[in-house]
C-alpha cells in the first residue's frame, strides 16, 4: 500500500509539470489584428466585412468599447477559451483603465466560438447574457449556414448589453447542472485514467520513455495570422488601447 501511494504522488507530481510545460509552449507565435473585423476562411463577402466593421468602429467612436470579430478556420485541438484569452490580450483590446473589449471568435472548421470579455464590461456582458447571445442569437444562425447574419445578431446583441438594453431568457437551473455534473465526471474519469497509466507504466518499468501528447510541439502555421484576410483600405483600422481580460465570457458550438 505504501509503494503505491509513493507511485500516485509520484504520478501526480510528474504529470502536472508536463502539462505545464506543455502549456507554455503553445501559442508562440503572435495574432496581431488590423481590422475590428477579420475573416481568415473566406465565408464573408467584402461588402458583409465592410458593413460590420463600419458598424463597429462607429460603436467604438462613440462609446470606446472595443468589439473585434476574429474568424478562424480550427483551432487546431486548443481550447478555444485559452485561444481567445491569448487573442484578444495580445490585441489590447480595450482602453486602458476602462478594460472595455470584447472579442467574437469564430472556429469555423471547430463549429465553436466564444465571447470574451474585459473587465471592465463583465458586470454589462455578464457570462449568463454572452451565453444568451451565442445560443439564441447566434448559433442558429450558424447551423443554417448564415454566418453573416449569425455574426450581425450577436455583434448587435453585445452592443445591446453593453448598454443595458439586452434581455436574456430566463433559463432553468436544470439546464446548467446536467454540463456542469458532465463536466465534473470527464474531469475526475481523466484524472483516474492519467493516474492509473502512470502506475501501470511505472510498474513496468517504462515511466521514463512515456511522454503525454505524443510530442505535441505547437502550431507550425495555422490561423495564427497578422489579420490580412479582411485586408482592405475601405476598412477602419483597430488598434488596441491597453485592455485587459481576465477569462469572462462564454463559450458555445453549433
Amino acid at each position: 500500500m505504501r509503494f503505491i501511494f509513493n507511485t500516485i504522488v509520484l504520478v501526480l507530481f510528474l504529470t502536472f509539470p508536463l502539462h505545464s510545460q506543455q502549456g507554455k509552449s503553445l501559442g508562440t507565435t503572435s495574432s496581431r489584428l488590423m481590422y475590428f473585423v477579420t475573416d481568415e476562411t473566406g465565408t464573408l463577402t467584402e461588402s458583409e466585412i465592410s458593413s460590420l466593421d463600419n458598424k463597429l468602429k462607429a460603436f467604438a467612436d462613440s462609446t470606446s468599447n472595443q468589439v473585434v470579430v476574429y474568424m478562424i478556420s480550427s483551432l487546431q485541438g486548443e481550447p478555444i477559451e485559452d485561444v481567445s484569452l491569448r487573442i484578444a490580450e495580445e490585441n489590447l483590446i480595450g482602453q486602458m483603465g476602462k478594460d472595455n473589449g470584447v472579442l467574437l471568435l469564430i472556429a469555423k472548421d471547430d463549429r465553436k466560438l466564444r465571447i470574451e470579455v474585459g473587465y471592465g464590461l463583465e458586470g454589462a456582458l455578464t457570462d449568463a447574457l454572452a451565453n444568451s447571445i451565442i445560443r439564441n442569437e447566434i448559433t442558429p444562425e450558424f447551423r443554417n449556414g448564415n454566418f453573416y447574419k449569425g455574426i450581425n445578431n450577436g455583434v448587435d446583441a453585445i452592443i445591446q448589453a453593453t448598454k443595458g438594453e439586452y434581455e436574456a431568457e430566463e433559463t432553468s437551473n436544470e439546464s446548467f447542472n446536467i454540463p456542469s455534473f458532465i463536466v465534473t465526471v470527464i474531469i475526475f474519469g481523466f484524472i483516474f485514467v492519467m493516474v492509473i497509466i502512470r502506475i501501470i507504466a511505472t510498474i513496468a518499468g517504462v515511466g521514463k520513455s512515456y511522454r503525454i501528447g505524443g510530442g505535441r510541439s505547437g502550431f507550425s502555421g495555422g490561423f495564427w495570422g497578422s489579420g490580412s484576410g479582411s485586408s482592405g483600405s475601405s476598412f477602419g483600422s483597430f488598434s488596441g488601447g491597453g485592455g485587459s481580460f481576465g477569462g469572462g465570457g462564454s463559450s458555445g458550438s453549433w
